[in-house]
Protein backbone atom coordinates (compact mmCIF):
# COMPACT_ATOMS: atom_id res chain seq x y z
CA UNK A 1 0.00 0.00 0.00
CA UNK A 2 1.61 3.28 -1.05
CA UNK A 3 1.44 6.62 0.75
CA UNK A 4 0.06 9.65 -1.12
CA UNK A 5 0.47 13.38 -0.60
CA UNK A 6 -1.87 16.34 -0.71
CA UNK A 7 -1.10 20.04 -1.08
CA UNK A 8 -0.80 20.65 2.67
CA UNK A 9 1.64 17.76 3.08
CA UNK A 10 4.47 19.51 1.24
CA UNK A 11 6.34 22.78 0.91
CA UNK A 12 8.74 24.05 -1.74
CA UNK A 13 12.25 24.74 -0.47
CA UNK A 14 13.25 28.40 -1.06
CA UNK A 15 16.05 28.86 -3.63
CA UNK A 16 18.56 31.59 -4.44
CA UNK A 17 16.83 34.31 -6.47
CA UNK A 18 18.00 37.33 -8.43
CA UNK A 19 14.45 38.36 -9.35
CA UNK A 20 14.12 42.01 -8.38
CA UNK A 21 10.43 42.41 -9.17
CA UNK A 22 7.47 40.08 -9.56
CA UNK A 23 6.88 41.74 -12.93
CA UNK A 24 9.93 39.81 -14.21
CA UNK A 25 8.04 36.54 -13.71
CA UNK A 26 6.14 35.09 -16.65
CA UNK A 27 3.45 32.70 -15.41
CA UNK A 28 2.06 32.09 -18.89
CA UNK A 29 1.43 28.59 -20.23
CA UNK A 30 0.81 26.85 -23.52
CA UNK A 31 -2.19 24.62 -24.26
CA UNK A 32 -0.66 23.14 -27.39
CA UNK A 33 -1.18 23.76 -31.08
CA UNK A 34 -4.27 24.12 -33.20
CA UNK A 35 -4.50 23.97 -36.98
CA UNK A 36 -5.75 27.12 -38.68
CA UNK A 37 -7.35 27.19 -42.11
CA UNK A 38 -6.91 30.48 -44.01
CA UNK A 39 -8.84 30.98 -47.25
CA UNK A 40 -8.27 33.74 -49.79
CA UNK A 41 -10.06 34.34 -53.07
CA UNK A 42 -8.24 35.52 -56.18
CA UNK A 43 -8.84 39.06 -57.40
CA UNK A 44 -10.81 37.71 -60.33
CA UNK A 45 -12.85 35.60 -57.96
CA UNK A 46 -12.21 32.49 -59.99
CA UNK A 47 -10.28 30.48 -57.42
CA UNK A 48 -9.88 30.03 -53.68
CA UNK A 49 -6.53 29.43 -52.01
CA UNK A 50 -6.53 27.37 -48.83
CA UNK A 51 -3.56 27.55 -46.48
CA UNK A 52 -3.10 25.37 -43.37
CA UNK A 53 -0.94 26.59 -40.51
CA UNK A 54 -0.30 25.56 -36.93
CA UNK A 55 -0.89 28.14 -34.22
CA UNK A 56 0.20 27.97 -30.60
CA UNK A 57 -2.56 28.39 -27.99
CA UNK A 58 -0.85 30.61 -25.44
CA UNK A 59 -2.28 32.16 -22.29
CA UNK A 60 -0.58 34.69 -20.02
CA UNK A 61 -2.23 33.19 -16.93
CA UNK A 62 -2.39 29.38 -16.32
CA UNK A 63 -5.87 29.58 -14.80
CA UNK A 64 -9.15 28.13 -16.12
CA UNK A 65 -12.55 28.82 -14.58
CA UNK A 66 -14.50 25.63 -13.89
CA UNK A 67 -17.45 24.47 -16.06
CA UNK A 68 -20.00 24.82 -13.26
CA UNK A 69 -23.35 26.60 -13.42
CA UNK A 70 -22.39 28.80 -10.46
CA UNK A 71 -19.01 29.69 -11.95
CA UNK A 72 -18.76 29.97 -15.75
CA UNK A 73 -21.27 31.38 -18.16
CA UNK A 74 -20.75 34.11 -20.78
CA UNK A 75 -19.70 36.91 -18.44
CA UNK A 76 -17.11 34.82 -16.58
CA UNK A 77 -15.75 33.35 -19.83
CA UNK A 78 -15.24 36.81 -21.31
CA UNK A 79 -13.69 38.17 -18.11
CA UNK A 80 -11.29 35.22 -17.85
CA UNK A 81 -10.16 35.77 -21.43
CA UNK A 82 -9.54 39.46 -20.80
CA UNK A 83 -7.48 38.51 -17.74
CA UNK A 84 -5.21 36.20 -19.71
CA UNK A 85 -6.71 32.82 -18.82
CA UNK A 86 -9.88 31.23 -20.11
CA UNK A 87 -13.19 29.87 -18.91
CA UNK A 88 -15.14 26.72 -19.79
CA UNK A 89 -18.82 27.48 -20.32
CA UNK A 90 -20.81 24.79 -18.51
CA UNK A 91 -23.03 22.26 -20.30
CA UNK A 92 -25.95 22.09 -17.88
CA UNK A 93 -28.41 23.73 -20.25
CA UNK A 94 -29.86 23.31 -23.72
CA UNK A 95 -27.67 23.42 -26.81
CA UNK A 96 -29.31 26.69 -27.80
CA UNK A 97 -28.64 28.24 -24.41
CA UNK A 98 -24.98 27.21 -24.39
CA UNK A 99 -24.44 28.46 -27.94
CA UNK A 100 -26.03 31.79 -26.97
CA UNK A 101 -23.61 32.03 -24.03
CA UNK A 102 -20.65 31.36 -26.33
CA UNK A 103 -21.82 33.98 -28.83
CA UNK A 104 -22.31 36.51 -26.05
CA UNK A 105 -18.83 35.81 -24.68
CA UNK A 106 -17.29 36.12 -28.16
CA UNK A 107 -18.83 39.58 -28.47
CA UNK A 108 -16.38 40.67 -25.75
CA UNK A 109 -13.33 38.55 -26.76
CA UNK A 110 -10.96 39.23 -29.65
CA UNK A 111 -9.76 35.64 -30.16
CA UNK A 112 -11.68 32.37 -30.58
CA UNK A 113 -9.20 30.46 -28.42
CA UNK A 114 -10.05 32.74 -25.51
CA UNK A 115 -12.83 30.53 -24.22
CA UNK A 116 -13.92 26.90 -24.11
CA UNK A 117 -17.17 24.99 -23.81
CA UNK A 118 -18.02 21.80 -21.94
CA UNK A 119 -19.81 18.84 -23.49
CA UNK A 120 -20.70 15.40 -22.18
CA UNK A 121 -19.70 11.97 -23.47
CA UNK A 122 -23.18 10.61 -24.18
CA UNK A 123 -26.52 11.95 -25.39
CA UNK A 124 -26.39 15.18 -27.39
CA UNK A 125 -22.64 15.78 -26.96
CA UNK A 126 -21.81 15.49 -30.67
CA UNK A 127 -24.62 17.76 -31.85
CA UNK A 128 -23.72 20.19 -29.06
CA UNK A 129 -20.07 20.27 -30.13
CA UNK A 130 -20.95 20.79 -33.80
CA UNK A 131 -23.26 23.72 -33.03
CA UNK A 132 -20.74 25.30 -30.64
CA UNK A 133 -18.02 24.89 -33.26
CA UNK A 134 -20.23 26.68 -35.81
CA UNK A 135 -20.44 29.52 -33.29
CA UNK A 136 -16.63 29.68 -33.17
CA UNK A 137 -15.64 27.50 -30.21
CA UNK A 138 -12.24 25.83 -30.74
CA UNK A 139 -11.60 24.34 -27.27
CA UNK A 140 -13.91 21.59 -26.01
CA UNK A 141 -13.94 19.94 -22.61
CA UNK A 142 -15.43 16.45 -22.35
CA UNK A 143 -16.70 17.01 -18.84
CA UNK A 144 -17.46 13.84 -16.88
CA UNK A 145 -16.75 12.80 -13.31
CA UNK A 146 -14.94 9.56 -14.17
CA UNK A 147 -13.00 10.15 -17.37
CA UNK A 148 -11.29 6.75 -17.59
CA UNK A 149 -14.34 5.27 -19.25
CA UNK A 150 -15.39 3.72 -22.55
CA UNK A 151 -17.88 6.57 -23.07
CA UNK A 152 -14.99 9.05 -23.14
CA UNK A 153 -13.01 6.81 -25.50
CA UNK A 154 -15.95 6.69 -27.92
CA UNK A 155 -16.63 10.41 -27.60
CA UNK A 156 -13.03 11.34 -28.39
CA UNK A 157 -13.06 9.09 -31.46
CA UNK A 158 -16.36 10.50 -32.73
CA UNK A 159 -15.35 14.10 -32.14
CA UNK A 160 -12.06 13.60 -33.97
CA UNK A 161 -14.03 12.20 -36.90
CA UNK A 162 -16.65 14.96 -37.03
CA UNK A 163 -14.83 18.17 -36.06
CA UNK A 164 -11.46 19.30 -37.36
CA UNK A 165 -8.94 21.79 -36.01
CA UNK A 166 -10.12 21.92 -32.41
CA UNK A 167 -8.52 21.22 -29.02
CA UNK A 168 -10.09 18.37 -27.05
CA UNK A 169 -9.74 18.36 -23.26
CA UNK A 170 -11.03 15.31 -21.40
CA UNK A 171 -11.29 14.00 -17.87
CA UNK A 172 -11.37 13.80 -15.01
CA UNK A 173 -8.77 11.16 -14.18
CA UNK A 174 -6.55 10.40 -11.20
CA UNK A 175 -3.94 7.91 -12.42
CA UNK A 176 -1.11 7.77 -14.92
CA UNK A 177 -2.72 4.79 -16.64
CA UNK A 178 -5.89 6.77 -17.18
CA UNK A 179 -3.97 9.83 -18.36
CA UNK A 180 -2.03 7.82 -20.93
CA UNK A 181 -5.20 6.09 -22.14
CA UNK A 182 -7.00 9.40 -22.73
CA UNK A 183 -3.91 10.75 -24.48
CA UNK A 184 -3.84 7.67 -26.72
CA UNK A 185 -7.57 8.01 -27.39
CA UNK A 186 -7.00 11.50 -28.77
CA UNK A 187 -7.20 13.97 -25.87
CA UNK A 188 -5.02 17.05 -26.36
CA UNK A 189 -5.19 17.82 -22.65
CA UNK A 190 -6.45 15.88 -19.64
CA UNK A 191 -8.12 17.15 -16.47
CA UNK A 192 -6.36 15.54 -13.51
CA UNK A 193 -8.04 15.28 -10.11
CA UNK A 194 -10.92 13.27 -8.67
CA UNK A 195 -12.75 14.12 -5.46
CA UNK A 196 -10.66 17.10 -4.37
CA UNK A 197 -13.14 19.94 -4.92
CA UNK A 198 -14.36 21.93 -1.93
CA UNK A 199 -17.99 20.97 -2.60
CA UNK A 200 -17.25 17.43 -3.86
CA UNK A 201 -18.12 14.37 -1.77
CA UNK A 202 -17.00 11.67 -4.24
CA UNK A 203 -14.27 10.24 -2.00
CA UNK A 204 -16.64 10.03 0.96
CA UNK A 205 -19.54 8.66 -1.06
CA UNK A 206 -17.63 6.16 -3.19
CA UNK A 207 -14.43 5.46 -1.29
CA UNK A 208 -12.43 6.29 -4.43
CA UNK A 209 -9.96 9.03 -5.24
CA UNK A 210 -6.36 10.19 -5.04
CA UNK A 211 -5.13 13.50 -3.58
CA UNK A 212 -4.86 15.92 -6.48
CA UNK A 213 -1.19 16.78 -5.96
CA UNK A 214 -0.29 13.08 -6.01
CA UNK A 215 -2.23 12.65 -9.24
CA UNK A 216 -0.33 15.57 -10.79
CA UNK A 217 3.02 14.05 -9.80
CA UNK A 218 1.98 10.69 -11.23
CA UNK A 219 0.55 11.96 -14.52
CA UNK A 220 3.44 14.35 -15.20
CA UNK A 221 6.09 11.75 -14.38
CA UNK A 222 6.57 10.46 -17.94
CA UNK A 223 7.10 11.93 -21.41
CA UNK A 224 3.78 13.12 -22.79
CA UNK A 225 2.18 15.24 -25.47
CA UNK A 226 -1.14 15.91 -23.70
CA UNK A 227 -1.23 18.82 -21.27
CA UNK A 228 -1.90 18.28 -17.56
CA UNK A 229 -4.90 20.32 -16.39
CA UNK A 230 -4.96 20.13 -12.58
CA UNK A 231 -8.49 20.27 -11.22
CA UNK A 232 -9.71 20.33 -7.62
CA UNK A 233 -8.36 20.90 -4.14
CA UNK A 234 -6.98 24.43 -4.54
CA UNK A 235 -7.52 26.60 -1.49
CA UNK A 236 -4.85 29.26 -1.93
CA UNK A 237 -2.30 30.58 -4.41
CA UNK A 238 0.48 28.49 -2.85
CA UNK A 239 -1.39 25.34 -3.92
CA UNK A 240 -1.30 26.59 -7.52
CA UNK A 241 2.47 27.11 -7.30
CA UNK A 242 2.89 23.55 -5.98
CA UNK A 243 0.71 22.15 -8.79
CA UNK A 244 2.68 23.95 -11.50
CA UNK A 245 5.97 22.88 -9.93
CA UNK A 246 4.76 19.27 -9.84
CA UNK A 247 4.03 19.29 -13.57
CA UNK A 248 0.63 20.87 -14.18
CA UNK A 249 0.31 23.12 -17.22
CA UNK A 250 -2.92 24.80 -16.06
CA UNK A 251 -5.18 24.74 -13.02
CA UNK A 252 -8.98 24.73 -12.94
CA UNK A 253 -10.48 26.90 -10.19
CA UNK A 254 -14.01 26.85 -8.83
CA UNK A 255 -14.26 27.92 -5.20
CA UNK A 256 -11.35 30.38 -5.49
CA UNK A 257 -13.32 32.33 -8.14
CA UNK A 258 -16.80 31.76 -6.70
CA UNK A 259 -18.73 34.70 -5.29
CA UNK A 260 -17.39 37.25 -7.78
CA UNK A 261 -19.57 39.59 -9.81
CA UNK A 262 -18.96 37.60 -12.98
CA UNK A 263 -20.31 34.30 -11.62
CA UNK A 264 -23.97 33.52 -12.43
CA UNK A 265 -26.72 34.44 -10.00
CA UNK A 266 -27.59 37.34 -7.78
CA UNK A 267 -25.91 38.18 -4.49
CA UNK A 268 -28.04 37.26 -1.48
CA UNK A 269 -28.08 39.23 1.78
CA UNK A 270 -27.93 37.35 5.07
CA UNK A 271 -27.31 38.95 8.46
CA UNK A 272 -26.22 42.12 6.72
CA UNK A 273 -23.62 40.37 4.53
CA UNK A 274 -23.73 39.40 0.86
CA UNK A 275 -23.31 35.85 -0.42
CA UNK A 276 -23.56 33.97 -3.71
CA UNK A 277 -24.50 30.36 -4.38
CA UNK A 278 -21.80 27.80 -5.13
CA UNK A 279 -22.65 24.17 -5.75
CA UNK A 280 -21.18 20.95 -7.03
CA UNK A 281 -22.65 19.75 -10.29
CA UNK A 282 -23.10 16.29 -8.77
CA UNK A 283 -25.07 17.73 -5.84
CA UNK A 284 -28.72 16.73 -5.49
CA UNK A 285 -29.92 20.28 -6.14
CA UNK A 286 -27.86 20.68 -9.31
CA UNK A 287 -28.91 17.31 -10.70
CA UNK A 288 -32.57 18.06 -10.10
CA UNK A 289 -32.23 21.43 -11.82
CA UNK A 290 -30.50 20.27 -14.98
CA UNK A 291 -31.95 16.80 -15.56
CA UNK A 292 -34.96 16.57 -13.27
CA UNK A 293 -33.68 13.66 -11.19
CA UNK A 294 -30.87 12.72 -8.84
CA UNK A 295 -29.17 9.35 -9.09
CA UNK A 296 -26.38 9.54 -6.51
CA UNK A 297 -25.34 12.81 -4.88
CA UNK A 298 -21.57 13.34 -4.92
CA UNK A 299 -21.50 17.00 -3.99
CA UNK A 300 -23.09 19.70 -1.89
CA UNK A 301 -24.68 23.11 -2.36
CA UNK A 302 -23.33 26.04 -0.36
CA UNK A 303 -22.96 29.80 -0.31
CA UNK A 304 -19.74 31.79 -0.35
CA UNK A 305 -19.11 35.41 0.63
CA UNK A 306 -19.57 37.96 -2.15
CA UNK A 307 -16.09 38.95 -3.35
CA UNK A 308 -16.50 41.76 -5.86
CA UNK A 309 -14.86 41.95 -9.27
CA UNK A 310 -13.06 38.95 -10.70
CA UNK A 311 -10.13 41.14 -11.73
CA UNK A 312 -9.37 41.94 -8.08
CA UNK A 313 -9.56 38.29 -7.03
CA UNK A 314 -7.36 37.17 -9.92
CA UNK A 315 -4.84 39.94 -9.21
CA UNK A 316 -4.45 38.63 -5.66
CA UNK A 317 -4.06 35.04 -6.86
CA UNK A 318 -1.57 36.03 -9.56
CA UNK A 319 0.44 38.05 -7.06
CA UNK A 320 0.80 35.01 -4.81
CA UNK A 321 1.77 32.78 -7.73
CA UNK A 322 4.40 35.24 -8.98
CA UNK A 323 5.82 35.49 -5.47
CA UNK A 324 5.95 31.72 -5.33
CA UNK A 325 7.99 31.61 -8.53
CA UNK A 326 10.39 34.21 -7.15
CA UNK A 327 11.03 32.17 -3.97
CA UNK A 328 12.35 29.42 -6.25
CA UNK A 329 14.28 31.96 -8.33
CA UNK A 330 12.16 30.98 -11.34
CA UNK A 331 11.07 33.35 -14.11
CA UNK A 332 8.72 30.92 -15.85
CA UNK A 333 7.02 27.56 -15.39
CA UNK A 334 9.87 25.63 -16.98
CA UNK A 335 12.39 27.10 -14.56
CA UNK A 336 10.05 26.47 -11.64
CA UNK A 337 9.82 22.76 -12.45
CA UNK A 338 13.58 22.49 -12.96
CA UNK A 339 14.41 24.21 -9.66
CA UNK A 340 11.59 22.93 -7.45
CA UNK A 341 12.54 20.93 -4.38
CA UNK A 342 9.60 19.50 -2.48
CA UNK A 343 9.78 18.87 1.26
CA UNK A 344 7.29 16.79 3.21
CA UNK A 345 6.06 18.56 6.34
CA UNK A 346 4.74 17.12 9.59
CA UNK A 347 1.39 17.96 11.15
CA UNK A 348 3.16 20.43 13.46
CA UNK A 349 4.81 22.03 10.45
CA UNK A 350 1.43 22.35 8.73
CA UNK A 351 0.09 24.21 11.75
CA UNK A 352 3.15 26.47 11.77
CA UNK A 353 2.73 27.13 8.03
CA UNK A 354 -0.71 28.66 8.58
CA UNK A 355 -1.38 31.92 10.36
CA UNK A 356 -1.75 30.84 13.97
CA UNK A 357 -1.93 33.88 16.25
CA UNK A 358 -5.65 33.28 16.78
CA UNK A 359 -4.92 29.80 18.21
CA UNK A 360 -2.64 31.01 20.99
Amino acid sequence: MRETIAFDDVLLEPQYSDIKSRSEVDIGSNLGKIMRVDTTRSEAGTSVNVEMREEEINFSVPIISSPMDTVTEAEMAAAMSKSGGFGIIHRYNSIEEQVAMAVSAFDHVAQDTGLAAAIGATGDYLERAIELNKAGVKIFCIDVAHGHHSHVKDALFNLKQKINNVHLMAGNVATLTAFKDLENWGADSVRVGIGGGSICSTRIRTGHGIPTLQSIFDCASVARTAKVIADGGFKKSGDIVKALAAGADFVVLGSMLAGTDETPGEALKKDGKLYKKYRGMASEEAQLDWRGRCSVSEGICATVPYRGRLSSVLAEIEGGVRSGFSYSGARNIGELRARARFLKQTTSAQLESNTHILFR
